[in-house]
């Protein structure tokens, strides 16, 4: 039996050895945003355990750009030399080191979601968040302070600077995180999104930041290695982000030199009704693939071998990222590989006893 989840998809000069990558999830663990051993043994798990990609949280690219105090960042050099090392191991195990640069915008200074996840007020470690404009993300959140030129230009040279420490960190892969209700989702959206000037109103004008960040991280970038986009293809929401207007920002990406959409959905209001169930969010990855032109990764409740394998194989995208299910179970991708009869070379030497 032939897997084409089991085959190999080029993306430039990278070669990754199957079409199952690891989605960024936060793990809140980090100490001034610095990876430690959590980091280290959670990701290093998953490249050992057969996925082609794995990929870093949500990583902030200034420390008023963490979702919470606890996230990770690469806005200074002692958080690239912790990464060095889980960028290393997880290259070693034959899987491709990525990391997901973010910046949270007016949903930053949270708590850690086992403990709530309630904004943080200052005297608890938190800050005033900002954003495209003094819209709040829910009654209970701070009202962020609307940001003026200088600082969306900031923010864009906090990007390219967060790029090139990635690579020197020895990542491979970086994606650019516009989806689920973050800074750049917030720029894009209609909903958050209520300034006047060239950065607000129309869907150009709307797309701006994002364009632009995405510019200089490709020409940041190495020209052999991909750079990757995560976006939110609806809000859920009439009169919101949508599809439509995801397939024209994804054509704008291409032309800029993205190499690949993370096709995700939602996150930009509390209350959106989204109809989340097996594969929900895969249309998104097909439209964007097809449309577009470009290629594309699914994501969102992925949880068994047949189903990957009928994404993929169907040309509805050309790779799948898992989240919950490899957390659940970070060997999956070799479980997988003997659930469709794959034969696979990269099962590790040390588990060989247990390989069905």
């Amino acid at each position: 039996m032939s897997a084409v989840l089991f085959t190999p998809l080029r993306l430039r000069e990278l070669e990754f050895r199957n079409r199952i990558f690891v989605s960024p999830m936060c793990q809140y663990s980090a100490v001034d945003g610095v990876p430690n051993e959590w980091h280290f043994v959670h990701l290093g798990s998953r490249a050992v355990g057969g996925a082609a990609l794995v990929m870093v949280e949500a990583t902030a690219v200034t420390a008023e750009g963490r979702i919470s105090p606890y996230d990770t960042g690469i806005w200074s050099d002692a958080q690239r030399d912790a990464f060095a090392p889980i960028a290393r191991f997880i290259k070693e195990q034959g899987a491709v080191p990525a990391i997901q640069l973010a910046h949270a915008g007016r949903k930053a200074s949270t708590d850690r979601p086992w403990l709530g996840g309630g904004p943080l007020p200052p005297e608890q470690g938190g800050w005033q968040p900002i954003a495209p404009s003094a819209v709040p993300f829910s009654p209970k959140h701070p009202v962020p302070r609307e940001m003026t030129k200088a600082d969306i230009d900031d923010v864009i040279a906090a990007f390219e600077a967060a790029a090139r420490r990635a690579l020197e960190a020895g990542f491979e892969v970086i994606e650019l995180h516009a989806a689920h209700g973050y800074l750049l989702h917030q720029f894009l959206s209609p909903l958050a999104n209520r300034r006047r000037d060239d950065y607000g109103g129309s869907l150009e004008n709307r797309m701006r930041l994002t364009l632009e960040v995405a510019r200089v991280l490709r020409a940041a970038w190495p020209a052999r290695l991909p750079v990757f986009a995560r976006i939110s293809a609806t809000d859920w929401v009439p009169g919101g982000w949508d599809l439509e207007q995801s397939i024209a920002l994804g054509r704008a990406l291409k032309t800029i030199g993205i190499d690949l959409i993370d096709c995700s959905s939602g996150g930009m209001v509390p209350d959106a009704n989204v109809p989340a169930g097996p594969g929900y969010q895969v249309p998104f990855a097909q439209a964007l693939r097809r449309e577009a032109e470009i290629a594309t990764a699914a994501v969102g409740l992925i949880t068994e071998p047949f189903q990957a394998e009928q994404i993929v194989a169907t040309a509805q995208a050309d790779a799948v990222f898992l989240a919950r299910e490899l957390l659940r179970d970070p060997y999956w991708p070799l479980r997988a590989a003997g659930r469709l009869g794959a034969d696979i070379g990269y099962f590790p030497a040390q588990y060989l006893r247990a390989r069905p």
